[in-house]
């Protein structure tokens, strides 16, 4: 059987690679201004998300007959193609930033919410029932009890959303808002492979260093009892 490397695919292959370094060396700073951009669109979505979801998992843990069509709703958004949700937004909100930041929201619902939800729940019956004995209400038994026993379950929904953020950004170059996106395609429309190895390649790079970031943030602020070797 033929080997299905061959040394011409690896000159091709180093071909590439070489000129993507000398693109990125020639044109660093651009790029790192479009990893701004990115990570400010995934940045206010993803907070905006935050700020969505958890209260609303908390919510949906304690009123549990709302769990299951709002999860359901929220797990609908994800089934539509991105394409067509960044056009659903433009007519609602222009183009640009804005509409960028909604999709990116809406995709990010989902892990989020249900991690919540799922965090709240898996808090035995026993503990509340021990904390509401001891005189606590039922916000100081969410703050106390139950959101420091959830939190690695929660934070990884937020990392689950900020990677997918991350990459769905992409797309925003689309409806002229800019980021990673751009280098993309305008390397397919200018057919130069560098520029869409370069804009893939800073992508998965910040995808990475989010991911990482709220693995620490997790290990942070999880309770020492709760931690384990994989945080």
């Amino acid at each position: 059987m033929q080997a299905l490397i061959t040394p011409s695919s690896n000159a091709a292959l180093a071909a590439v690679w070489t000129k993507t370094l000398h693109y990125i060396t020639d044109n660093l700073p651009e790029i790192l201004g479009l990893c701004r951009q990115h990570l400010e669109v995934t940045g206010v979505a993803i907070v905006a998300a935050i700020l969505a979801a958890v209260p609303l998992g908390i919510f949906l843990a304690y009123q549990k007959k709302l769990a299951a069509p709002l999860l359901g709703l929220a797990g609908l958004l994800q089934t539509i193609p991105s394409l067509a949700l960044l056009a659903m937004m433009i007519p609602l909100f222009g183009i640009g930033f804005t509409p960028s930041v909604v999709m990116l929201f809406l995709y990010s619902l989902l892990p989020i919410l249900r991690n919540t939800y799922t965090g709240i729940n898996e808090v035995t019956d026993e503990l509340v029932l021990a904390a509401r004995g001891m005189g606590m209400t039922n916000a100081q038994i969410i703050l106390k009890v139950q959101m420091p026993i959830a939190t690695p379950i929660i934070i990884a929904g937020i990392r689950t959303a900020s990677v997918i953020c991350v990459g769905t950004a992409t797309l925003a170059a689309l409806i002229g808002f800019g980021g990673l996106g751009s280098l993309i395609y305008r390397g397919i429309s200018q057919i130069k492979i560098d520029l869409i190895v370069t804009g893939a390649l800073f992508s998965a790079l910040l995808a990475l260093a989010v991911d990482g970031l709220f693995s620490v943030i997790e290990y942070a602020i999880t309770p020492k009892g709760l931690r384990t070797h994989t945080q």
